[in-house]
């Protein structure tokens, strides 16, 4: 079995390659944390080690599974919740929760595990890159097909002509296989921007709508999946990164997205207006996935 600092910064690939790295980070953290202090929803929380204090990510204590037998039971649930989705069955509330929870437990895991075990510039990277594959594995889980892919976009320049490279996380399609393809994006397929906030990000994503609308010559849709947009303040507050009213402002006058989703939304996402682009993620895997692929 690899050491846990490098298990954390291997790619995962399957639902149950995040479930065993999850499981490892919970069995490691008693040992490790020194301090522990609420503020709000969130928990924030340190390990003195050698003299030296590492600070972990806010977590949201109300969603995080800290409990090894909780969580192995939840996400034996949210294997039958998939399947129902796949299915096409109703879901319910309670499944929306499970959804959430256990989602977002799995990806904070890993999270926490690199704050203690990676530095900082590497650990920024790791997590990106780790919630980029597990919402992957969880389209693949529900059998929606999906491809990461970049867009190639030829421009003239006095050198001659260039590609400008637009990276897309990935494309959602309603297809057994993603039509899309390095010069053209289907018209009924999806691109779906995931990160782990939309800090310094939101922006980005209403002006690749635009570029890709005029590119492809017809529209499309863009829908954007985040983890959250809460960060640490100073060692024991924390302070929300969306800048809702910038965000209507791109709304308004800029191009509107299909759906904006998040694991853990800030307060403001679930009022009004924001609540009317603003939603969990369980609400895009068991409400409007099937609307926005079949539209």
């Amino acid at each position: 079995m690899l050491p846990l600092d490098k298990d954390l910064q291997k790619p995962k690939s399957s639902l149950e390659e995040f479930r065993d790295i999850a499981i490892r980070v919970m069995d490691y953290l008693p040992n490790v944390i020194s301090n522990s202090q609420e503020k709000g929803d969130y928990l924030i929380q340190s390990s003195l080690i050698a003299g030296s204090i590492k600070y972990l990510r806010p977590i949201n204590r109300r969603i995080f599974i800290g409990d090894k037998a909780i969580f192995l039971e939840q996400y034996n649930k949210l294997l039958t919740v998939f399947d129902k989705i796949k299915k096409k069955e109703s879901i319910s509330e309670e499944d929306k929760i499970i959804i959430d929870r256990v989602v977002y437990t799995l990806q904070q895991s890993i999270g926490i595990g690199l704050d203690l075990l990676v530095n900082q510039n590497s650990a920024r990277k790791h997590v990106g890159n780790r919630f980029e594959e597990l919402i992957k594995t969880i389209f693949n889980s529900i059998g929606i097909a999906n491809k990461r892919m970049i867009l190639q976009i030829p421009y003239e320049t006095e050198e001659g002509s260039k590609i400008y490279k637009c990276e897309n996380d990935l494309i959602i399609s309603p297809f057994d296989k993603v039509a899309s393809h390095n010069n053209s994006i289907d018209e009924k397929e999806i691109v779906v921007s995931v990160k782990t906030t939309s800090k310094d990000r939101m922006g980005k994503m209403f002006i690749d709508k635009i570029l890709l609308e005029r590119f492809v010559e017809h529209p499309q849709k863009v829908i954007g999946i985040f983890l959250n947009d809460v960060q640490r303040k100073e060692d024991s507050n924390i302070s929300f990164t969306l800048v809702s009213g910038l965000f209507m402002v791109y709304t308004k006058f800029l191009t509107e997205l299909e759906g904006i989703y998040y694991l853990d939304p800030p307060p403001n996402a679930l009022k009004e207006p924001y609540s009317r682009y603003m939603k969990r993620f369980s609400d895009l895997l068991a409400d409007d996935l099937s609307v926005l692929l079949t539209s």
